[in-house]
């Protein structure tokens, strides 16, 4: 299986599904369909880097935690990532997420700018272990 995300059809909002054969490419897909909803992200530099840390017991759980880190940067900070190198291990009965978050601040004369994201919502949200790997359904407050 080869790692993808898509979005689909939703009447107001944006919902999007990723698929990849691990838990770390499903997180950075999901990631890049988060920022990609809201800006086109091939004119989005890597000079910025942030580390974003998280750790919960039930895997949805900790993508919903990491997603709303991604809008909290975007909101607090004004930064976009297009790219992410994510670690996830099990310890404990603990799923322990270590990410390096890649981008620049939004810079509205070089971003060409889609839709401001409200929230990510439980709504429709979730993660599941596939045959080949791992599938999430996110939606998205716009």
């Amino acid at each position: 299986m080869k790692a993808s995300r898509k979005f689909i059809e939703h009447t107001a909002d944006i919902l999007f599904q990723a698929e990849a054969p691990s838990l770390k490419e499903l997180f950075e897909q999901c990631g890049l369909a988060l920022e990609e909803s809201q800006l086109e992200l091939s004119n989005v530099s890597q000079k910025e880097e942030k580390l974003i840390t998280g750790k919960h017991k039930d895997i949805d759980r900790l993508l919903f935690d990491f997603l709303d880190d991604l809008l909290f940067y975007k909101d607090s900070e004004q930064l976009i990532f297009s790219g992410f190198n994510v670690i996830i291990t099990k310890k404990e009965g603990e799923y322990h997420l270590k990410c390096k978050a890649l981008g620049e601040k939004i810079n509205r004369k070089k971003h060409e700018e889609k839709v401001d994201v409200k929230a990510i919502t439980m709504h429709l949200f979730e993660v599941k272990k596939i045959k080949d790997g791992w599938k999430a359904q996110v939606l998205i407050d716009i």
